[in-house]
């Protein structure tokens, strides 16, 4: 019989924290199709595809690619942008992520309260990154760029390098992947300290 909460209005079955391993299964099946289809699961050359729509393959042959075999990836971002929002507004989950007390006694150290509140339940992001805090407004701003800038110079993202690059056994992706681990850990001991301590 089909479960009809699934159709309940108030979506309960979805809200919630789901396992971790459901994600990896998805993301599993999705690599498998892809590399089937000869494609590269990856997001950040979706910024090459938008510099090109907006006329930038006129000037920089760089940019100049061919839409139709990006299709695919033009739907994968809005799918994302499109079920993240559906996940914020209408899939809050009514009771705090299971993080370590010692991680949010060290966020609430640098000011930041995790995780932030809402009429509806517990949000995903802490209270810092909120639109009514011009200190995290600038600083997802400028990480954002930071990581887009990073993610084209490195000539992948995490999705491209650490998941279809590893699973193809390949040395770039690798030795990507390594930098990303080293760049986390500059940015958590060092970098973090100094903006938030």
């Amino acid at each position: 019989m089909i479960n009809l909460l699934l159709l309940d209005t108030s979506l309960g079955a979805l809200q919630g924290h789901w396992h971790w391993a459901a994600s990896g299964v998805v993301i599993a099946i999705i690599l498998i199709l892809m590399s089937w289809m000869g494609r590269h699961f990856g997001v950040s050359s979706i910024f090459r595809d938008f510099c090109n729509i907006a006329g930038a393959g006129k000037r920089y042959s760089y940019f100049n690619i061919d839409l139709k075999d990006e299709d695919w990836r033009i739907a994968f971002i809005i799918g994302t942008v499109l079920g993240g929002t559906i996940a914020a507004v209408w899939l809050v989950p009514a009771t705090p992520l299971a993080i370590n007390p010692a991680t949010i006694a060290h966020l609430a150290e640098w000011g930041i309260a995790f995780p932030a509140t809402t009429a509806e339940g517990v949000g995903y992001l802490p209270d810092m990154f909120t639109l009514s805090n011009p200190k995290g407004v600038i600083i997802a701003i400028v990480g954002g760029f930071l990581v887009g800038f990073g993610a084209r110079y490195a000539d992948g993202c995490t999705s491209g390098h650490s998941i279809t690059g590893m699973a193809q056994l390949q040395l770039p992706s690798l030795l990507t992947t390594i930098g990303f681990f080293i760049g986390g850990l500059i940015m958590t001991w060092l970098i973090m300290p100094l903006i938030f301590g």
